[in-house]
């Protein structure tokens, strides 16, 4: 059974920062895709940031460009989200998400995904 795990959400003020985790059981992400999400109620889920199975393709949204980081640790099956200068309009529940096969440059097509965790940045 597949299960992906976030943490590392909470409360922030503007300018500062967070990392998101995300611990993946049942399967080997080097073989994946991965990817991050946003959602906030009323919206559709955004593509954050995704990145191809060896790091060669990558996709991250104008919004958050130089300020976010995707990145993965194989050897712990653990995929991260490095947040600096975190803005208001950066609140959302955020998600990963697994992608089998070739790599989606739309951040489309994610099959396995975890069960949210909370950011919201506010003073």
């Amino acid at each position: 059974q597949v299960q992906l795990v976030e943490s590392g959400g909470g409360l922030v003020q503007p300018g500062g920062s967070l990392r998101l985790s995300c611990v993946a059981s049942g399967l080997d992400i080097k073989y994946y895709n991965i990817g991050w999400f946003r959602q906030v109620p009323g919206k559709e889920r955004e593509g954050v940031s995704c990145v191809s199975t060896l790091g060669g393709n990558s996709y991250i949204t104008d919004s958050v460009k130089g300020r976010f980081t995707i990145s993965r640790n194989n050897t712990i099956n653990t995929m991260y989200l490095q947040m600096n200068s975190l803005k208001a309009e950066d609140t959302a529940v955020y998600f990963c998400a697994t992608r089998w096969g070739t790599f989606s440059p739309s951040c489309r097509g994610y099959d396995h995904w975890g069960q949210g965790t909370q950011v919201t940045v506010s003073s």
